[in-house]
């Protein structure tokens, strides 16, 4: 190709640079708006991704998207607040890509949007979840104990005692992934917190 284009298919203008090095200001004020947009897409895209779990059971009573559902449902139910509901639908959302670190692919996914606390019981439910099954697939039982002394610890084994590892009955009736879309949507609508946030705002 000879000389660079600098509107794409769709017409919409792009970067001029080869190098980001090579970048200016109108190269970023372009990138910059369409991440604006891009980003605030984020909730579709993670609604979708979670779809995937529909129907995938991998040996279990329920499949992935019901367990998702069921354990956000019992959340809510139980009084717990957006941030905590949204993280308990999309704390599995990592087995599809994770499957070997399916709870920090999650956690990664909300930390911009929940407290602390909450990202935390999201990145390490799968250690507290191991408390009901490892000891039947030669793994450390006890594996949760290494952050006994965590300020999060109870927390973190309430969600899984509570909402996590009781959410596998194909008889309860769970609210439909509609009804949690505007919790997602309100929750994910600005970061608390992110290095990127500060390209968010409109000029």
């Amino acid at each position: 190709m000879g000389v660079q284009e600098t509107i794409d298919e769709a017409g919409a203008e792009r970067a001029k640079f080869r190098e980001m090095k090579q970048g200016t200001a109108e190269d970023w004020a372009i990138i910059g708006g369409e991440y604006r947009t891009f980003a605030k897409g984020l909730p579709d895209r993670v609604l979708d991704h979670l779809k995937l779990l529909d129907g995938d059971f991998g040996g279990f009573p329920v499949d992935r998207l019901e367990h998702s559902l069921q354990t956000a449902t019992r959340a809510h139910r139980d009084g717990r607040d957006e941030q905590y509901v949204v993280m308990a639908l999309l704390h599995d959302i990592g087995d599809t890509l994770g499957s070997y670190n399916h709870p920090e692919v999650a956690a990664s996914i909300i930390k911009p949007f929940v407290s602390e606390e909450v990202h935390w019981i999201c990145q390490n439910h799968g250690a507290f979840q191991g408390y009901y099954y490892f000891h039947f697939l030669g793994m450390d039982q006890n594996a949760r104990d290494k952050f006994a002394d965590h300020p999060h610890f109870e927390a973190c084994r309430e969600f899984c005692e509570k909402y996590d590892q009781a959410a596998f009955d194909p008889d309860y009736e769970s609210e439909s992934l509609e009804f949690f879309e505007p919790m997602v949507r309100r929750v994910m609508a600005k970061p608390l917190a992110s290095m990127y946030a500060k390209a968010m705002e409109e000029e």
